[in-house]
């Protein structure tokens, strides 16, 4: 899992083929929730790259991609945004989201 700020998102987002974004904060709760899902996703798909970004620390980053409710999944292929979710998901159901 990568930890993205303002200066660096760019560039991992155009390194890796398929990377899933989460956008989540400290303070949330479903935020919490959703890192142990995350991890697991992780485990299961090796091709898949994951960076989190705190909107909090990145404001750029979550207006540049109108990040209005937390979490919110955005999934990346070959550096552009295919599709996005928001709220909590357990790891079945983002398996389903990046994989479907």
């Amino acid at each position: 899992m990568i930890y993205a700020t303002d200066n660096d998102f760019d560039s991992v987002i155009k390194v890796h083929n398929k990377v899933l974004v989460d956008f989540f904060a400290t303070w949330c709760g479903p935020c919490r929730m959703l890192a142990p899902e995350l991890e697991n996703v992780e485990e299961q798909n090796k091709d898949i790259t994951i960076v989190k970004v705190d909107v909090d620390d990145c404001p750029n980053i979550a207006m540049r991609y109108r990040i209005d409710a937390i979490p919110c999944l955005i999934f990346f292929e070959n550096g552009k945004p295919t599709k996005r979710t928001e709220g909590y998901a357990d790891a079945a159901a983002i398996n389903k989201f990046v994989r479907g």
